[in-house]
Formats: structure tokens, sequence, C-alpha cells
């Protein structure tokens, strides 16, 4: 009896152990989309008051995770069921995320800037709630079309695994994909904040607390700034990967390229293509 519950542990240790390394595999190719995700985030999740910014955060981490809890199990019941599903979901995934970059480099090429529209300060509580309320509901819908991404690029990669394995898996990484996202969202969007009260700390301008304060308040800016390239960077390049991985024809493309240029080239390629469609769509049915 006593050799027998000890060989279910030894089994739960191995499983735990494979499923360790198989995260950590998954978490290194949705890596590219996460900086996306964090990137995206951590924009949506500024421009409130202070006293709502961490409101606002844990109300778009609960849609983060019920977009997960939603995602999920419809992913495991097509790899078990209909696998070339997640083959497809894939590419149209990387589509879009090929257009959403290639739209913002074709944009940064050409000197453009979405011209967004000015909404008045609202007037009352009431207003305010309901412009709070649209925000959050936008940073959910990104966030789950984001976290579609991330489960199927995680789960593409244990597809040839046991379901048992698939689920712990990419469930694993789906929860560490919300906790470390949000959680340096968290830390990025009350970076201002702390830093004022490092200013306010002491009296006099030229503390120590002062000055890493000012470094604080004035960096924040920046730091969504290089999240936003990077975030753009990481669309193309895992687009390109993508394609790259799933389409025969890309895969075996110019084979003396370095993969990082091919697959950056794939993502910008199909992602302009995209981006001249919607133009063209957009124009005919305007």
């Amino acid at each position: 009896m006593a050799s027998g519950f000890f060989a279910v542990l030894d089994d739960i240790a191995m499983l735990m152990d494979d499923v360790a390394s198989m995260s950590k595999i998954a978490t290194k190719k949705t890596a590219g989309i996460l900086g996306d995700d964090l990137a995206v985030n951590a924009e949506k999740a500024t421009g409130f008051v202070a006293s709502r910014e961490l409101p606002v955060l844990w109300a778009i981490i609960k849609g983060s995770f019920l977009n997960k809890l939603i995602i999920l199990p419809i992913a495991f019941l097509l790899s078990a069921f209909l696998p070339v599903a997640i083959t497809v979901i894939l590419i149209l995934g990387g589509v879009y995320l090929a257009y959403e970059g290639a739209e913002k480099v074709i944009e940064f090429a050409l000197g453009h800037k979405k011209v967004k529209a000015v909404v008045a300060a609202p007037e009352s509580a009431m207003e305010a709630a309901a412009m709070e309320k649209k925000k959050i509901k936008q940073a959910i819908l990104t966030d789950f079309i984001l976290s579609i991404e991330i489960v199927i690029i995680a789960l593409s990669t244990v597809v040839d695994e046991p379901l048992s394995s698939q689920i712990l898996v990419v469930s694993t990484v789906a929860v560490l994909a919300t906790i470390g996202v949000y959680g340096i969202v968290a830390l990025i969007v009350r970076m201002d904040d702390y830093g004022r009260k490092l200013i306010n700390w002491q009296e006099g301008n030229d503390g120590l607390s002062d000055k890493v304060g000012r470094l604080l308040v004035n960096a924040l800016p920046w730091v969504i700034k290089i999240l936003s390239v990077v975030g753009t960077l990481a669309l193309v390049l895992v687009s390109g990967g993508i394609f790259n991985h799933n389409i025969e024809f890309l895969h075996h493309l110019v084979p003396g390229v370095p993969s990082i240029i091919k697959e950056f080239l794939v993502g910008l390629v199909i992602g302009s293509v995209a981006v001249l469609l919607m133009w063209v769509f957009k124009k005919l049915y305007k």
C-alpha cells in the first residue's frame, strides 16, 4: 500500500516537472504577444484620476480572468476534437496581429498619427462613471483578442501532448500571463503617483527623494512610448513566426536568411497587405 502511494507521488512529481518544462517553453513562445499585451493594457489603464486607477485595473483583471475562463475550455475542446481548427485560428490571429503591427509601422513611416476625437470632460459623477465603464469594456475586449492568441500559441507548443498536460500547461501560462502583465501594469500606472509622494516626502527640492520622484514622474510617458514600440515590433515578429511555422511554403522560403529577419519581413508584408485590403474595404463600404 505504502509503495503504491509513493509511486503515485512519484508520478505526480514527474508530471509536474514535465508541466513546468513545457510551461517554460510555452511562455517563451508567447513572450512577444505578452509584450504587446503589456503595452496595450498600460496605455488603456492610464488617464484616470489617481483614486480610480487601481479600481479600474482590478475591474480589467477580473474581466481578463473571465475571458480566459471562456477561451480555455473552447480551446481544449477544439484541440481534442478538431485540432486543425487550432492552426486555422492561429493563422487568422496572426493576420490580425500582423495587421495591427503593420498599421503602426506604416503610420510611423508616413508620419501619420491617428487623430483622436476630443471628448468633453464629464460634467457629473454619473457621466464620469459611464465613461470609465466604457473604457473598461474596451480594455476587456482588447484583452479577449490578445488572450485568444496567448492561449492558442501556448496550446500549439503542446498540441501533441496528452490532454491532461495541455490543460495544465496552457492554464498555467494563462494565469501567469494575467498576473505578470497586470502586476507590471499596476506598477507602471502608479509610477507617477509614487514619484509625487517622494517629491512631497521631505521639505526642499534638492533631496534624493525629490530627484527620484521627479525621475519617476518624467519617466512614465517614456515608459509608455517604449512599451508601445516594443509591442509593435513584437506584433510583427510574433505574427511572422506564426506564418513561418505553420505555412509550409513560407517555412522553406529563402532558407539562408536569419529567422528573426525573415519572420519580421513576412509579418510586415502580410500585415501591410491586410492594411491595404482593409483600406479598400472601408473605401468601398464607407
